[in-house]
């Protein structure tokens, strides 16, 4: 992997042949603010799987390939052409009952190749796919939360008895370390709705470095600390031997996020509805403020190939975005809601390999 030099972070846009670019070919570099930068040199290296099929993603192209609809039914009035800048417009038209529909029929063979994302260079790097934000929320008491938001246009959820279930629109995966006084503390995986929380100082690191390694499942793109077998069929469970819903992860594709990343501020002045903010003048932020969902309503039951068994779908709704991943935790590493206690593994789990 090329050295990563922390005190410049580089955002790419660039087009694909399947969708529309970013911001017209340009390369553009952002010098950050110095305390910033602790939280970039940190950030976490991802191992993709070595059979992934679906890689990490642009934002702008999801855009560009999807149309905003409620009910199956195009939105009226919405902007034409969405784009990051005026995403957040959709909040007044249906909000959150808005889903970003695929314009194109997803489960054809083949399937739209803006689907399958960008696979990383020999550095890392999603060239021409802007494919992750990194948002940092700093408290103001020495405790900072820097999230690390991963996106994907599509997620595959796997098999159970030969029956591929949960595929959806786009997918938004997620850690965070939380920092007290610029030293990491402790980092939050998620996974499937709930995830896992770790000492900081218990995780694996890159080259024995400093930034942590995270391993994502293949085709869920579920973060874990370890590589193997992670049985998730309890939620906020991972077990180290396949029952039922089984994620895998390998030293497969190496993907460094901060190599093509938005960089934002989180800050809460007005109790619970985030204010983001860039730090330079040209980063796109609106789009964060979006609070419907980044992909297809589930199918119909009548659509081709869906099919249900104990309330469990072939094809199922895409997520929401940032903005809904409790980015004000407070006192705590876990997102608020979950059903368990928020633990904080001092160590690696037993039987599970790094």
């Amino acid at each position: 992997m090329a050295p990563f030099f922390a005190g410049v972070a580089v955002a790419v846009f660039a087009a694909h042949a399947w969708c529309t670019p970013t911001s017209q070919n340009e390369r553009r570099q952002t010098t950050l603010p110095s305390f910033v930068n602790t939280y970039v040199s940190l950030a976490p290296i991802v191992y993709l799987h070595s059979t992934e099929n679906y890689f990490p993603s642009d934002l702008g192209a999801q855009l560009a390939n999807t149309q905003p609809e409620i009910n199956y039914t195009v939105v009226s009035g919405a902007p034409n052409p969405l784009t990051l800048d005026n995403l957040d417009s959709l909040n007044a038209l249906g909000g959150s009952s808005i889903y970003l529909t695929s314009i194109d029929d997803t489960t054809s063979n083949p399937q739209p190749q803006w689907l399958k994302g960008v696979i990383p260079d020999a550095t890392g790097k999603t060239n021409g796919a802007v494919s992750c934000s990194i948002i940092v929320c700093d408290y103001g008491n020495g405790t900072v939360d820097a999230y690390y938001m991963f996106f994907y246009a599509y997620n595959w959820g796997g098999e159970v008895l030969g029956l591929n279930f949960d595929d959806h629109i786009g997918d938004w995966e997620h850690t965070m370390t939380r920092f007290s006084n610029g030293v990491p503390q402790t980092m939050w995986y998620s996974q499937h709705g709930s995830g896992e929380a770790f000492e900081y100082s218990a995780v694996a690191k890159y080259n024995g470095g400093i930034r942590p390694i995270v391993y994502s499942g293949n085709g869920s793109h579920a973060n874990y600390a370890t590589s193997g077998t992670h049985d998730h069929t309890i939620p906020g469970l991972d077990l180290p031997i396949g029952v039922a819903l089984v994620d895998y992860t390998d030293n497969g594709y190496l993907w460094d996020p901060t190599l093509s990343a938005y960089y934002a501020s989180v800050s809460f002045p007005s109790g619970t509805t985030p204010v983001f903010a860039a730090y330079d003048s040209t980063t796109p932020v609106n789009w964060l403020n979006f609070v419907g969902q980044w992909g297809d309503e589930q199918y119909q039951s009548n659509y081709p190939g869906q099919y249900d068994v104990f309330g469990q779908y072939r094809y199922s709704s895409g997520p929401t975005g940032p903005e809904d991943k409790d980015l004000d935790r407070g006192d705590g590493t876990c997102p608020s809601g979950l059903p368990d206690p928020c633990i904080i593994i001092p160590v690696l789990l037993p039987g599970e390999k790094v």
